[in-house]
């Protein structure tokens, strides 16, 4: 094997360690703003949120998202079917305008480490969102894990959670950012070899804490063939449930998140795709998001990643891209196989908290009680 086949083979190593490592492991103010459409017209909505209506109780959006453009506009959608119109805030001053549905753009607004927009209808309780990435430079999977209804229609909390990759290569500016921002707790997913030969760099104030999923330093392989790298996946997701080390984990990760002196809290494993995505699963299945839209989350990784996946496959050769493809992607059958195996082991997803986690419903009902609004 020639140097340069040699050196593809060794990065390939060490870029999927993180489940590659688990097979082994068996054995073991503001500018001018506008908007489209503009503003409400004179008269038409008030400058200020109006009170709650006694016809039309809780949060009415059924759907609702912000997001971040390349040229620093922001669309802001919603659906609300049982209201008639919908106002826009940032803070107290209205930038947008709609009816029970709309995809708004606003523009011109000026640079924040985050912009919060507050969508009041005319009837029900207001809803405020964030695009959910933090754009950080050195963590491109780094977003928030709220902003998502529940069954019964509750919603997220945002700006509480955030779910992410390593931290090891976060730029001054990104620590800046998160100090700003109050990041109070950093938990790392990864194995002792990973933390230290990347050791996140922590927000300043923050506390650090090791939660290691897989229960130590396990031997790293890089499986043989693309189907190979199949199928050690599809056990690795098993394993992500069955595992008292990956139970001991999520535990921990549960009980901070439960603890609002631990808020604003940041999690991640390696990519912030495979331990940190079943832990952003269980953790919004428990606060009564539904499957699809846990799945749907899960899978942006896809899109966050996207640029530095396609980077690092481009390194490889055509075989060995082949291999590692399927240990760089986040795909709909490695965490369904996670929920199979909650089904298989422990017969309900609640009994999976109860009986894995050691999390009573009184715990469960704090969680909500923590993180969701209504």
């Amino acid at each position: 094997m020639n140097s340069h086949s040699t050196a593809a083979v060794q990065a390939a190593r060490h870029l999927a360690v993180s489940f590659v490592a688990a097979v082994s492991a068996v054995g073991l103010t503001a500018p001018h703003a506008s908007a489209e459409p503009l503003a409400a017209p004179a008269g038409a909505a008030p400058r200020h949120a109006p009170r709650t209506s006694l016809t039309a109780p809780g949060i009415p959006f059924t759907d609702a998202k912000v997001t971040q453009r390349p040229d620093s506009s922001f669309a802001v959608s919603w659906k609300a079917p049982a209201v008639g119109s919908v106002t826009v805030y940032l803070g107290d001053r209205i930038v947008a305008y709609g009816g029970a549905e709309a995809d708004v753009t606003v523009r011109g607004l000026p640079p924040a480490d985050r912009q919060w927009f507050r969508l009041v209808p005319d009837q029900g309780d207001p809803l405020t969102l964030a695009d959910r990435s933090l754009h950080l430079e050195g963590a491109p999977n780094f977003r928030d894990a709220g902003g998502h209804r529940t069954a019964d229609g509750r919603w997220v909390k945002m700006g509480v959670l955030y779910r992410t990759n390593d931290l090891h290569a976060l730029t001054d500016a990104d620590l800046a950012k998160l100090q700003r921002l109050g990041i109070r707790t950093d938990v790392d997913l990864r194995m002792p070899g990973e933390r230290a030969e990347d050791p996140d760099r922590v927000p300043a104030g923050a506390r650090y804490v090791a939660a290691d999923v897989f229960g130590g330093d396990v031997k790293r392989e890089m499986p043989a063939t693309a189907a190979a790298s199949e199928r050690m996946m599809t056990r690795s997701y098993r394993w992500l449930v069955s595992r008292p080390s990956a139970l001991d984990a999520y535990r921990s990760l549960f009980s901070l998140a439960n603890a609002p002196r631990s808020s604003p809290l940041a999690y991640h494993c390696e990519g912030g795709r495979d331990r940190t995505g079943w832990a952003t699963a269980a953790l919004l299945t428990a606060l009564g998001v539904d499957r699809d839209t846990v799945l749907r989350d899960y899978l942006a990784t896809n899109d966050y990643l996207a640029a530095r996946n396609a980077a690092t496959l481009a390194k490889q050769t055509p075989e060995m891209a082949a291999r590692l493809k399927p240990i760089l992607d986040a795909r709909a059958e490695y965490l369904n196989t996670s929920f199979d195996e909650v089904k298989a082991r422990f017969g309900t997803f609640d009994a999976y908290l109860q009986d894995g986690l050691g999390l009573g419903r009184q715990f469960v009902e704090r969680l909500r009680e923590t993180l969701l609004v209504d």
